[in-house]
């Protein structure tokens, strides 16, 4: 007789919640660096914005770690020996992630008359201030984060592989839109986030390892920080 097969599992769903909120709320983290020097929230400069995320990332990537470290060595060991393969699978469903997310936003943008989306237009701004630890901090420490976060913290709590993936890709996209949206339109953007958030959750599903997705969440975004950067 064949196993019922669970959609979700009540602690992966509470070490999820937690860790997604600890992401949500994340930007708290700047109030200790604000306190020890003293820094006027309301005379912040660009840079000091930039620097303040940047530690910010780092105080949730460790604990992050911390949380799934057992998890994590594992499936690291399970990437290096398996990396051919796996960065194989990984550029496949990059490229059409990729793909489904360029088409949506030529429609979005263009047959729809609307301009690039707020969260775009708040990361150029950023890579303006400190374009090369914006490379740090938004091309290699959050996707780290972020994959944490959406894939793994996602898949503990929705075993089902299908579940997964929608979920995952819904709250990736919706995260990155609705956070820093001008109108009820910017929520269209969710669909090109949400392909790409989708090719990662199929990444890690496919893999087994948070590794993969990683590898190429931090190829996706360092590429087109430094696009921004050089051209």
């Amino acid at each position: 007789m064949k196993e019922k097969e669970t959609f979700i599992s009540m602690k992966g769903l509470i070490i999820g919640t937690i860790i997604f909120f600890l992401f949500y709320y994340s930007a708290y983290f700047q109030l200790i660096p604000v306190i020890i020097f003293d820094l006027n929230l309301e005379k912040l400069t660009g840079s000091q914005q930039v620097m303040l995320s940047a530690f910010s990332n780092i105080v949730l990537l460790i604990i992050l770690f911390l949380i799934f470290r057992k998890d994590i060595i594992e499936e690291w060991k399970k990437f290096k020996n398996n990396l051919l393969e796996n960065i194989d699978i990984g550029v496949k469903y990059w490229l059409i992630g990729l793909g489904v997310m360029m088409v949506s936003n030529i429609i979005i943008t263009f047959a729809l008359n609307l301009g690039q989306a707020a969260n775009e237009q708040a990361v150029q701004q950023m890579i303006s201030y400190l374009p090369w630890l914006m490379l740090i901090n938004a091309g290699l420490i959050a996707p780290c984060t972020e994959e944490i976060v959406f894939r793994k913290g996602f898949k503990k709590a929705f075993p089902n592989k299908w579940l997964f993936i929608s979920l995952s890709a819904l709250v990736f996209g919706a995260l990155h839109v609705v956070t820093s949206m001008t109108s009820p339109l910017d929520l269209l953007y969710i669909i090109p986030y949400g392909a790409l958030g989708a090719a990662f959750a199929c990444i890690y599903q496919k893999t087994g390892t948070i590794f993969s997705s990683i590898a190429m969440h931090m190829f996706h975004n360092t590429i087109l920080i430094l696009l921004s950067i050089l051209i």
